[in-house]
């Protein structure tokens, strides 16, 4: 990721610019609250499918850490900082930079983080670690190798991994540094991002790791998809997108599939890439094109109908280095499903934009109806994250900090657990057993029809429930029904609630 100094983000506050040409937001509808403090060089949130108790953060240095139920935890779930270069300066492009967790986590406890490894003096490892019999702390004597390649400078290490609905492990890389994708390591002419013989830079990779196609080679322990776009053809066969100069923070959406990269410009354009599930071998135009601009760089064409151009850019008036986020689909704020929320951690601008194929809509500018209030602030905005609910998180790598996305006013929360009664209930994180939207736990138990009294009636309905089997009859939510269920319900029952 490109990061320019404090100064350079001062400058643009003493413009006066309202960071965005979009227009300011119709209603403030929204806000944000600190859900983490405490943290060092925050720059990724991440969570496991299914799991609504934790979300976890990466910190750059080399750590993994975890918010759960809403406490950050003091241990570490892992811990690699002596195996990681230049994590420990917020003005780095090195350290850990990125983290998923396996589909199949729930039975194997892998998952998978990309470093700048000491070895190598900073190459790209993505590796494999598995959890212990601690849910909350990881085996850091676990770790595998998946693929690890070269990189000629420090800066443009991409870093973002990610699982596809297809199941593949998808890798953003960067062109290998420097400027212009050009010097020491960089192919002539075209550069890294346009060569698709023997080269992963400047790409997004994807790959099959059930499975091994390169058995002598520990550097490489992943199978290569028969579908991806370069198999028996030229170009690297791991290769899905090429063209991209440093995508940082990529993202599935997680009802659609399609996947939106950010990419990080040079010195002229901001962009957002958007690929489709059914689509590969995409050239995003880099080093030829920034954004819709044509660098003239030595062996290029520009605007050939070969290159994708981006959905929406953005130039460095209004910013310096994107931070790419998620399309919004949780449940607490339902009129913003299919919102896609991105940044700039320069201008310390959030906006937010909706895309529906082939046009932009909805395009605005969220910064000032995020701020949290209470004498906080969002800043050096590294990346965004997503829970399990499908919540957003913004990460506040200099301040140490997260921050949720929240409506703000959240609607039903009888548990006053700062989730929305309707996310718990669809979520299957709470039970409403006679659906009428309002959580049992926060009604009178033994009202069994949930009408408001507790009757002979009741007691008959759940009996009959409790001899079928009923999931209804489930009294202590525990996913079976079982004598305890009868137990309890008789002992709610005399107490009359």
């Amino acid at each position: 990721m490109i990061q320019r100094t404090s100064s350079f983000r001062t400058a643009f506050a003493a413009l006066g610019l309202a960071f965005g040409t979009g227009s300011a937001a119709q209603a403030q509808t929204l806000t944000t609250t600190r859900a983490a403090s405490g943290l060092v060089r925050p720059i990724w949130l991440t969570s496991i499918a299914g799991d609504f108790a934790r979300v976890f953060v990466i910190e750059k240095q080399g750590r993994i850490r975890v918010i759960k139920n809403g406490a950050l935890l003091p241990t570490s779930f892992l811990d690699i900082d002596p195996i990681i270069t230049g994590g420990t300066d917020s003005g780095s492009e090195q350290g850990l930079l990125g983290l998923t967790f396996d589909p199949n986590y729930a039975t194997n406890g892998y998952f998978y983080v990309n470093y700048t490894a000491v070895a190598g003096a900073g190459d790209t490892v993505v590796a494999r670690y598995q959890v212990s019999a601690n849910p909350d702390l990881a085996n850091p004597a676990s770790a595998m190798t998946v693929l690890t390649f070269n990189q000629p400078q420090s800066n443009h290490n991409g870093g973002w991994i990610g699982f596809g609905p297809d199941g593949f492990l998808y890798i953003a890389t960067g062109d290998g540094g420097s400027g212009g994708d050009s010097g020491t390591g960089h192919t002539e002419p075209g550069g890294n991002a346009q060569d698709i013989t023997t080269n992963l830079l400047g790409k997004m990779l994807r790959v099959d790791i059930r499975g091994d196609d390169f058995p002598a080679d520990s550097a490489r322990n992943y199978r290569v998809p028969s579908s991806n776009p370069f198999v028996g053809v030229s170009g690297d066969d791991e290769i899905w997108a090429y063209g991209l100069r440093n995508p940082w923070r990529s993202s599935f959406d997680r009802r659609t599939g399609d996947l939106w990269i950010a990419d990080v410009g040079q010195s002229t354009r901001e962009e957002i890439n958007f690929q489709p599930p059914s689509v590969s071998g995409r050239n995003y135009g880099w080093r030829c094109m920034e954004g819709t601009f044509c660098t003239g760089a030595n062996g290029c064409i520009c605007n050939s109908s070969s290159l994708t151009l981006p959905v929406k850019e953005y130039d460095h008036t209004l910013g310096c280095s994107i931070t790419g986020g998620y399309v919004y689909r949780g449940c607490a704020i339902p009129a913003l499903s299919g919102t896609y929320f991105y940044a700039d951690y320069c201008a310390e601008t959030i906006w937010s934009l909706k895309y529906n194929g082939t046009s932009v809509t909805d395009f605005t500018n969220r910064t000032s109806e995020l701020a949290p209030g209470s004498g906080l602030s969002i800043s050096t905005i590294t990346s965004f994250g997503e829970d399990a609910y499908g919540e957003l998180y913004i990460c506040d790598q200099d301040g140490g900090e997260v921050f949720k996305i929240v409506p703000r006013t959240l609607g039903t929360d009888c548990n006053s657990n700062g989730i929305a009664d309707a996310c718990e209930i669809a979520n299957g994180t709470a039970i409403d057993r006679n659906n009428d939207g309002i959580l049992d736990l926060c009604k009178c138990p033994a009202d069994f029809s949930g009408d408001g009294f507790v009757t002979g009636e009741d007691f008959d309905s759940f009996v009959a429930a409790f001899v079928l089997g009923n999931a209804e009859s489930d009294y202590n939510g525990d996913g079976f029904v079982t004598g305890d269920d009868f137990d309890g319900y008789v002992v709610s029952f005399q107490a009359g609630c």
